[in-house]
């Protein structure tokens, strides 16, 4: 199955001496870096061998390897990053010498800015989004988007790429690649166990060797249930038992290792009073569906926080479609002391967009209030509801409403 990715790796490598893809671990990085032409050489720093290669005398590696090298896993070799930034400024000018990847570490990207900065193209990666899912590696609907189409142009060049029981299969399931190309169900379950063993006891009692273990579990079962939640870290704290300050660091490491996704809140130019503390989703969806125990989509339907796991997978797919074609954006979400809320906000070289989501086919204008003031307040273009209509459709001169499936 072909990624999104690919020829934002390709652009990044005519534009960077190195290009760094970032992301979850089995979101399909390594398998990425085979789009390379055969004569590159990939190194794998979790193989011994390899990392011997690179460890023994990391310089001179690189004086001796100076372009068409990629190093997977390079967190794991810290001294790499300002290895690779004297070996780059040797021939400052020449793109596409090297490309790494990392996963699973809060400090990764502090290194890459750090040690690369102006010399590195970051691709943040993710697992499958519904439009690689479905083949649509190109979506419409974000280019219109970031090239500032009209609504006009969205209601008559959008298409939809997916079915709706699959759009909802995707859901249930969520992204990583593996499962996917199994189509498995008793080995879907089985990854599932086997990533969150790999990601609680390897990764994060690796990369944090005084955390204790225990805690973190009954946190990552909490984050669960917050999961689209706004975060209120003194009753994390309560239910775990540990002070504030451990509970933010949890956050952290949740954040970092791409298990959770912070949205922070949008408080700027504003005469009401708003929530300013973040909100937040576990990034993947079948993911936070295993963690719940739901068991197949009929327990997810009639689960209680089935809006909120909605609301979560489709920022995921937004966000996702916006990394996969190297766009800077900002997110956030908006919500006053009085309980108006916007649940996505985008902000970028195409604008300000607030983004409204419902699962419901059909939804009622009076529900679209606070979407609404948000608009005629900031004087936006437009907003957008995401939902499961039929077919676009113009709510006012100002909302337009928008099928996941023409996403």
């Amino acid at each position: 199955m072909k990624r999104a990715y690919e020829t934002l790796l390709n652009e990044y490598l005519q534009f960077f001496p190195c290009v760094a893809i970032i992301g979850p671990r089995q979101c399909g990085k390594t398998t990425l870096l085979e789009c390379l032409p055969r004569h590159w050489k990939i190194y794998d720093l979790e193989k011994q061998s390899d990392f011997q290669v690179i460890a023994e005398d990391t310089d001179l590696f690189l004086r001796l390897n100076q372009k068409n090298i990629a190093i997977d896993e390079a967190q794991i070799r810290p001294e790499l990053f300002s290895a690779l930034r004297v070996a780059i400024d040797r021939d400052r000018q020449t793109t596409g010498r090297y490309v790494i990847t990392g996963s699973s570490s809060p400090k990764l990207i502090r290194s890459v800015s750090e040690s690369l900065a102006g010399r590195v193209g970051i691709i943040e990666m993710a697992p499958f989004s519904f439009a690689e899912v479905s083949e649509n590696l190109s979506p419409l609907f974000f280019r219109l988007l970031i090239e500032r189409g009209t609504l006009q142009d969205f209601i008559e060049q959008l298409k939809p790429h997916g079915k709706l029981k699959d759009i909802h299969t995707f859901w249930f399931k969520g992204g990583y690649p593996e499962p996917w190309v199994k189509k498995d169900e008793r080995f879907h379950s089985t990854w599932m166990n086997q990533y969150i063993d790999t990601y609680l006891y390897r990764d994060v009692a690796r990369l944090f060797p005084g955390i204790n273990e225990l805690r973190f579990r009954m946190f990552v079962q909490l984050l669960a249930g917050i999961s689209g939640n706004i975060i209120n870290y003194s009753d994390m704290a309560r239910s775990l038992g540990v002070s504030q300050p451990t509970v933010r660091d949890y956050f952290e490491i949740a954040d970092g290792t791409f298990l959770w996704r912070n949205i922070p809140a949008y408080t700027r130019d504003s005469v009401k009073r708003l929530i300013k503390h973040p909100k937040g989703y576990l990034r993947d969806s079948g993911l936070l569906h295993h963690i719940l125990r739901i068991p197949d989509l009929d327990g997810l339907l009639t689960h209680p926080g089935m809006g909120r796991s909605w609301e979560g997978m489709v920022i995921e797919e937004m966000i996702r479609g916006l990394n996969s074609l190297g766009v800077g954006f900002d997110y956030y979400f908006y919500r006053t002391g009085a309980a108006a809320e916007v649940d996505l906000i985008l902000e970028g070289d195409f604008g300000l967009i607030p983004i409204e989501i419902k699962h419901a086919q059909t939804v009622p204008l009076k529900q679209l209030r606070s979407l609404k003031d948000f608009i005629l307040e900031r004087k936006c273009n437009y907003g957008i509801v995401i939902n499961n209509d039929e077919v676009p459709r113009m709510y006012n001169e100002k909302i337009i409403g928008i099928p996941f499936a023409y996403l």
